[in-house]
């Protein structure tokens, strides 16, 4: 087991204490799983966690002055869309055990694959006066931890825009659009774009209600992802370099594509699949409206 020897000192493990990270939910609160199998792009997430920090001894064990202030942060990242930020900070400038909540909500749009919540507590400013065996750079890590969420839900997922088609060169009367750009190693969630048409109000309005959809919404939020299911799935097999032995990052297109051929076509080779598709293309157009059951609301 390796571990990272840092150039100043640090304080024991158990300074901190860190609660578990719990997901929020309009039910109420659960422990963070290891994987949410219904996620999809819609969902906005919003987790929690609250950590016990006792700075006296944070400070004395990094030889850090008593009123030196802290910082305790949270931050994400996002495998799927390459994407990261920010969450929450709390700055401690107090003595004595402190209690703080570290609260973090997430956009549906920028997340995919595994989420990754890191939180640290860190040197709050820098210290021109700092001894030579203590942290002197403001972001100086003392202590942190990081938790994962696999975000992997049965449907296609990639963010959407809701655009007026009449200003692109979209057709105008077109519902939506897949946008698929970039090779298969791109992350998905950069080279996916679902483009809705605006002046198309049944379909504009069932993504706006998708959280609550009504039966009318149903029926075309399953047509949009019956066809989305289908486009991806024909730019897929159209690559002949495309297999389920390629070896593609986590969180690619080329990992997506994969994983949504597996889900819709079990225990089938890409070969197989490929060969049926072009001897057959009609009955392979049955064969996939099946597998996303297409209009089963």
């Amino acid at each position: 087991m390796t571990r990272r020897v840092l150039p100043y000192r640090v304080p024991h493990d158990d300074v901190v204490e860190a609660g578990p990270w719990l997901l929020v939910t309009e039910d109420g609160e659960v422990a963070m799983p290891e994987a949410l199998s219904n996620w999809d792009y819609r969902m906005n997430l919003h987790v929690r966690r609250v950590v016990r920090v006792d700075l006296d001894r944070a400070r004395s064990q990094s030889s850090l002055p008593p009123g030196a202030a802290l910082t305790l942060a949270a931050a994400w990242t996002a495998t799927g869309s390459n994407l990261s930020g920010p969450g929450h900070h709390v700055r401690l400038s107090q003595e004595g055990v402190h209690q703080a909540e570290l609260s973090v909500r997430l956009p549906g749009s920028d997340l995919g694959g595994l989420l990754l919540l890191d939180t640290a507590l860190v040197l709050s400013e820098r210290r021109a006066d700092a001894r030579p065996s203590s942290p002197r750079r403001a972001g100086s890590v003392l202590w942190s931890d990081r938790e994962s969420l696999r975000l992997q839900g049965d449907a296609p997922q990639f963010p959407m825009a809701v655009i007026d088609f009449s200003l692109t060169s979209f057709p105008d009367a077109a519902a939506w659009h897949l946008q698929i750009s970039g090779g298969m190693e791109s992350a998905a969630m950069g080279a996916l774009l679902l483009l809705v048409n605006a002046r198309n109000t049944v379909t504009a309005g069932a993504f706006a209600r998708a959280a609550k959809p009504t039966p009318v919404d149903r029926v075309v939020l399953s047509a949009v992802h019956a066809d989305a299911a289908r486009v991806m799935v024909e730019h897929a097999l159209a690559n002949d370099d495309f297999d389920e032995h390629a070896d593609f990052p986590d969180g690619s297109l080329g990992a997506t594509m994969l994983s949504l051929i597996d889900q819709l076509f079990p225990a089938q080779s890409t070969t197989d699949i490929r060969l049926r598709q072009r001897q057959s293309p009609t009955l392979f157009a049955s064969d996939l409206q099946a597998a996303v059951k297409l209009f089963e609301v």
